[in-house]
């Protein structure tokens, strides 16, 4: 789907200055003391809700997406380069449900504007529900709630009609119980569209930052860092389109080995390559309907049980859409025992109340 750009963007000299301002500001959240930045991927990082997905084509097609370039407001949570001017005025709401009881979910609107480019503010949260306390001897003494918050304000430049760049400053704050933390981190990401080829392109830098403040008083726990490239490619003559994404470019060994004995994830250097890769396929039989599917195969190899894996690392869903709204589905496979579902409605209040007028005598 082509998107037409409401305005001439600036110059291409004007972006890349803008976006050397924020490679700078991100250099220096690298270069601050601590193991902030270590590439680690599952359990060794604060804050890894951000690295949670909120759109439900993203989940449908592999779980993560950043070079897809639709009318979708839920995709620059991950890229914030693929804000663009077709979101103008757009309201999304993401809801999704995981295991035990954790529920998640994302809300945003966009703005654009003709000289400054374009806006998105949104707020993301992860429940994880109510738990029982008790004390040391094991008296249930009540019961206390968790939960963790994500503030993103997004910026988006188109540089020409092929190149955009953008950034994404994520304010975090998190309460554990009794156990309060705050951090701030930032996206800065960047897309390279060519019609002629059907080829989009992005690549991205994610949660480059710092906890402000610690549970017990003291920061400097690591952020879930990571630096993600990707790219979709449209078929001429057919409706459909494939995307291939990289994942944690900067960590080149993902296995993790967390049983000697069994060997069947230790593959050497064929295994590190597939283990960083997302596949996904969207189909388009009409434009009023897609369906996708994708395989996250760092997650089926982590999820297998034994020598049962199933459909662990699988995802598929599909989208209904009008004019006016998308109200989209996906559903992922984690584990031979079950997976999460993911629900995305994009509202456009522009088309909406305009029909509305119109029908009104």
């Amino acid at each position: 789907m082509i998107l037409r750009m409401r305005h001439r963007a600036p110059n291409l000299l004007s972006g890349i200055a803008v976006l050397q301002r924020w490679a700078v500001v991100l250099i220096f959240l690298t270069a601050l003391p601590g193991p902030a930045l270590k590439g680690q991927t599952g359990g060794d990082n604060t804050y890894e809700f951000l690295n949670l997905s909120h759109s439900a084509f993203a989940n449908a097609t592999g779980g993560i997406s950043v070079a897809s370039w639709r009318s979708d407001l839920t995709l620059p949570y991950f890229n914030p380069a693929m804000l663009n001017a077709a979101m103008d005025n757009d309201i999304s709401l993401s809801f999704s449900s995981w295991f035990a009881g954790i529920r998640y979910g994302y809300a945003s609107w966009a703005h654009s504007t003709a000289t400054a480019g374009n806006f998105a503010g949104g707020i993301s949260f992860a429940s994880y529900g109510t738990f029982t306390e008790a004390d040391e001897a094991g008296n249930i003494t009540g019961s206390f709630t968790a939960a963790e918050y994500g503030f993103n304000i997004i910026w988006s430049w188109q540089i020409d009609s092929s190149f955009s760049v953008g950034v994404n400053l994520k304010p975090v704050i998190s309460n554990l119980e009794r156990y309060f933390s705050a951090g701030l981190c930032a996206d800065i990401g960047a897309t390279y569209r060519n019609e002629r080829l059907l080829l989009d392109a992005g690549l991205v830098i994610r949660n480059a930052g710092l906890q402000l403040v610690g549970y017990t008083g003291d920061g400097g726990e690591p952020l879930p860092f990571e630096i993600i490239a990707g790219a979709t490619k449209r078929l001429a003559h057919a409706p459909f389109s494939f995307s291939l994404t990289l994942r944690h470019l900067e960590k080149p060994d993902m296995t993790f080995d967390y049983n000697p004995e069994d060997d069947a994830g230790q593959g050497g250097f064929g295994e590190d390559i597939l283990r960083h890769i997302v596949l996904g396929v969207e189909i388009l039989p009409s434009d009023a309907f897609w369906i996708g599917a994708g395989l996250d195969y760092q997650r089926r190899a982590e999820m297998r049980t034994g020598q049962r894996t199933g459909m662990a690392g699988f995802t598929a869903g599909f989208g209904i859409r009008t004019k006016a709204f998308e109200l989209a589905f996906a559903h992922g496979a984690f584990h031979p025992a079950g997976g999460s579902n993911h629900i995305t409605v994009t509202l456009k209040p522009d088309i909406i109340f305009k029909k509305t007028e119109h029908a009104e005598p």
